[in-house]
């Protein structure tokens, strides 16, 4: 056994413990106590003016897309930006391609060097399995598929090979959002996603204004957008109703379905995706830099949806360090408990991914992914101090070669 002592732990699912002490006995968590506790007979590592906690969660980001870095500039109005990002493409993501691969290898690194142990991955390409695996990287990658002039389910058969040869990781499916997958698609990955020893969905659903004009009315840049490529079908009939309740009633939004952005929801919408038990992951940077606007954060926490947080790719936002995005969640939302955003970084985000019985939380039975973080000193409110940001410089995984309890 191995017992490590800090000034604080946060465990997650319990208040935080000052003068903390966490058991670990074979790679996983054995106790979580205060200093006193019954450890006088046992060697314990004191480790200082440090904070444990359990690793993050990212639970939206795109690996794939971190060769863009620096290459898709912010933009007033979403369009123009999935313009400059389509323009930028150009379908250069291949699997043998090393001008993606390292820069995805090197994102992963990131990833895990800012504290994050596990992501939910959209990915077109199906680049990222073999690099996360490797790595070491926890999660689920979603092959998202697109199609808004697929009239049934060939995409999801046609598909079927290039997901099974990505070993090594979970894989589910993602459709991409409702202004680029046609209803059919829709039915089809989802019935797929629910036969699958995954079971969970990601869809990228309520961003943007214009995605609500398309559903609301069938006009807008969208349409213009759809028929200027050629994959309008004029027998699509337009809902006339939010994303939410479109999605409802395609029946493809259940308790495992991970619910992406959601800007644009009203109140109504948050309340059914309450009642429905599905998790709304919010990447309140992203939405900035794409033109979408900022997120309701507040209105999703009092609405009593289940909150995660995921970073996008690098495409959209400067780093993929989830402690920067926890601080932009506190700026727009003062309101919210810090225990509450730190949660949705971690366990709510476990959850969503299907990994809450592993990771998430410090607690007994669960794997030792603690991250240790160096303070600058004396911390009354160790919660607030955690979502005011954290530099990477002051993060290390416990028990990783090279890192504090080695």
């Amino acid at each position: 056994m191995t017992a490590y002592r800090a000034a604080w732990v946060c465990p997650i699912d319990r208040p935080p413990i000052r003068d903390g002490v966490v058991d670990i006995v074979g790679g996983r968590i054995s106790a979580v106590r205060d200093q006193g506790s019954g450890i006088r007979d046992r060697t314990v590592h004191d480790l200082g003016d440090v904070v444990l906690l359990p690793g993050l969660i990212n639970a939206h980001v795109h690996l794939e897309l971190s060769w863009l870095r620096g290459r898709v500039p912010p933009a007033a109005k979403f369009t123009d930006w999935v313009k400059q990002l389509v323009a930028a493409r150009q379908g250069v993501e291949r699997l043998d391609d090393p001008d993606v691969l390292e820069p995805l290898r090197a994102a992963i690194l990131e990833v895990r060097a800012s504290g994050t142990v596990a992501v939910g991955d959209i990915s077109n390409s199906l680049a990222s399995p073999g690099p996360m695996r490797a790595a070491g990287l926890d999660g689920v990658v979603f092959h998202e598929l697109l199609g808004f002039s697929e009239r049934d389910g060939a995409l999801v058969e046609r598909t079927r090979g290039a997901r099974a040869a990505a070993a090594g990781v979970r894989i589910s499916l993602a459709p991409h959002a409702p202004y680029s997958t046609s209803p059919e698609l829709f039915q089809a990955i989802r019935s797929e996603v629910s036969r699958s020893a995954c079971g969970i969905m990601s869809v990228h659903l309520g961003e943007s204004q214009e995605e609500n004009e398309l559903l609301a009315a069938g006009t807008g840049p969208w349409r213009e957008m759809l028929q200027f490529i050629g994959v309008w079908r004029d027998d699509w009939t337009v809902p006339a109703c939010g994303p939410v309740e479109y999605l409802d009633r395609l029946g493809v939004i259940d308790a495992r379905t991970m619910v992406v952005h959601g800007v644009q929801f009203d109140d109504a919408a948050l309340a059914r995706l309450a009642a429905i038990g599905a998790t709304l992951v919010t990447c309140p940077r992203s939405n900035q830099w794409v033109g979408v606007g900022v997120p309701p954060i507040e209105r999703f926490y009092a609405s009593g949806v289940r909150v995660a947080v995921g970073t996008d790719s690098l495409a959209s936002v400067e780093d993929l360090n989830l402690f920067s995005e926890l601080k932009t969640m506190r700026g727009i939302a003062p309101a919210v408990p810090a225990a509450t955003l730190l949660a949705s970084a971690t366990l709510v985000g476990a959850r969503a991914l299907g990994l809450e019985h592993e990771l998430g939380s410090l607690t007994p039975g669960k794997r030792a992914e603690i991250l240790a973080i160096a303070l600058p000193g004396p911390v009354d409110d160790i919660e607030e101090h955690l979502v005011s940001g954290v530099d990477p410089s002051r993060i290390q995984h416990l028990g990783t070669p090279g890192t504090l309890g080695t």
